[in-house]
């Protein structure tokens, strides 16, 4: 078994530990060691029975082979710690597929993903490095979802989308086909997006309008 340590205490690290539960019930293949999180209150207390280990100095100059995912939306502090994590040349990054997602030869998953159960995804698809796709999540064909993208519970994809890096796409939000987003672009829970978005901001509402940057 592979040591694996979830960056983020929050629900998503908690959702990701299930995750990893899940697949050991499968395979033995992660050894949970715990958590990080940068809320000191935490440190050295059990979550869900694991502990939380301490802050991201904890694996500064960790000197063992470990595995790491980042539980974490938020664009910029996701990619702020993966930049952190990349200066220990021990430390690789995990991708956790959960067992009920099918696979297929044409679709590509990059390092430090999290894929929740019951995630569809079609064919010739391309998902980037330290993406996290959230349940009842479809992806049709021929899209391409970019670095540190995050896509909440029930999102819809339709063919032929790009996603930018850093996207967090609300739950339930839909995204017509041929459509391109941005980097860093917010589209709100429920919202639809029908034509394709090149500026920065929020967008919400159907068809989904930008509210503020």
């Amino acid at each position: 078994m592979k040591d694996l340590i979830i960056i983020g205490a929050g629900g998503v690290g908690r959702e990701t530990a299930l995750i990893v539960e899940e697949i050991n019930e499968v395979s033995d293949e992660w050894n949970l060691l715990g958590f990080i999180d940068e809320n000191a209150s935490l440190h050295h207390k059990m979550i869900n029975d694991y502990p939380v280990l301490g802050n991201l100095e904890f694996l500064k100059e960790y000197e063992r082979e470990v595995f790491v995912v980042c539980a974490i939306s938020n664009y910029e502090v996701k990619r702020k710690k993966v930049a952190l994590l990349t200066q220990n040349k021990n430390i690789k990054f995990a991708t956790l597929i959960h067992p009920s997602v099918k696979l297929n030869r044409f679709i590509q998953i990059g390092e430090g993903c999290i894929i929740y159960p019951d995630v569809l995804m079609t064919t010739n698809i391309e998902i980037g490095n330290h993406v996290i796709i959230s349940s009842k999540t479809g992806i049709g064909h021929d899209s391409i979802m970019e670095d540190y993208c995050s896509l909440l519970w029930g999102v819809n994809i339709s063919g032929n989308v790009r996603v930018g890096e850093g996207v967090l796409l609300g739950s339930g939000a839909i995204v017509i086909q041929n459509i391109e987003i941005g980097k860093d672009v917010t589209i709100g829970a429920g919202a639809v997006v029908t034509r394709s978005i090149n500026e920065y901001g929020i967008f919400v509402g159907i068809p989904a309008r930008r509210v503020r940057g």
